[in-house]
């Protein structure tokens, strides 16, 4: 009994130093179903169980071992890019997440729901026969630049302290934001073959590819939802740098971490991982978010 407490001893002695050390910047690979927040929960509790760490309590913060948040957050449906800031990297997010953000999405026409995406119900349908694929990029065309845009209902932003989207599930009528300016950077029209099509979009913040795919249907004389959807790119992370969950090990962080320190305040891509990504067939709706916001949690 005494051989194996000295021995857990040791090896709590021996991880907590590196939980510690976990200051900065890095990127994971959320997969479609859970949302932000349980990722981050989970992430968490492998490296706290790593170092040994039980029966933590949140509220105490002076005796917290770790501090972790994400920014830009992802639907539950959603897949992709996900920045996390650990230490002082929390204070990071807000300026590491200001630069533009890649998605590819698959839409599809002729059928719009109360979410604009798959995860929602059908409130429309609509013929998409008479669109050719000239007319859908001669429509994008008139979504790019600064423009401005409505965000779903169903969103992360709040009213009265509460997400539109809880406020929605728990039968309360919600009025739709006021549209407010974005900026979109490029759409590239990847594929059609009605009633599909994918597109690649490059945004800032603040930008719902939901909302953009439902005004394109509506521009097409037709209506659309998001069937897919996934974040390929925030700031300067991509697919090819994030750590996919049998990588979040202490000693995969600390690797991304060291190998990449100007992550606080540089735009350039990171080297990629020691294992290589691979991009996961289509998922449906991280959309956008505000880009300065950032969720920040405190683990002890």
């Amino acid at each position: 009994m005494a051989g194996n407490l000295s021995n857990s001893a040791v090896s709590l002695s021996s991880s907590l130093p590196k939980l510690q050390a976990l200051n900065g910047v890095f990127a994971v690979y959320k997969r479609q179903g859970p949302t932000s927040a349980d990722v981050l929960n989970t992430l968490k509790e492998a490296l706290l169980t790593e170092a040994g760490v039980t029966n933590s309590n949140p509220r105490k913060r002076k005796r917290q071992h770790m501090k972790m948040g994400h920014g830009g957050t992802l639907d539950s449906a959603a897949s992709g890019v996900l920045v996390v800031g650990v230490g002082n990297g929390t204070k990071m997010l807000s300026a590491m997440l200001a630069g533009s953000k890649k998605y590819t999405t698959v839409g599809e026409l002729g059928k719009a729901t109360d979410t604009l995406d798959a995860s929602g119900t059908v409130t429309l349908e609509k013929g998409f026969e008479h669109i050719t694929r000239s007319d859908i990029e001669e429509k994008l065309k008139s979504f790019v630049g600064d423009i401005m845009q409505v965000p779903p209902l169903y969103s992360a932003l709040k009213k009265d302290g509460q997400r539109l989207s809880v406020l929605l599930k728990q039968g309360h009528k919600v009025e739709a934001k006021p549209a407010r300016p974005v900026t979109v950077y490029g759409i590239t029209l990847q594929d059609f073959s009605a009633p599909l099509f994918t597109l690649d979009v490059e945004c800032g913040g603040g930008f719902y590819v939901r909302s953009l795919v439902d005004d394109l249907g509506k521009a097409l004389s037709s209506c659309a939802h998001v069937k897919s959807l996934m974040r390929t790119k925030q700031g300067p992370f991509t697919l090819e740098n994030v750590l996919h969950e049998e990588q979040w090990t202490l000693e995969h962080v600390l690797r991304v971490l060291k190998s990449c320190p100007e992550t606080a305040a540089s735009s350039k891509p990171c080297p990629e991982s020691d294992q290589t990504t691979t991009a996961a067939p289509s998922e449906p709706h991280p959309d956008s978010e505000k880009k300065a916001a950032v969720v920040e949690k405190l683990i002890t």
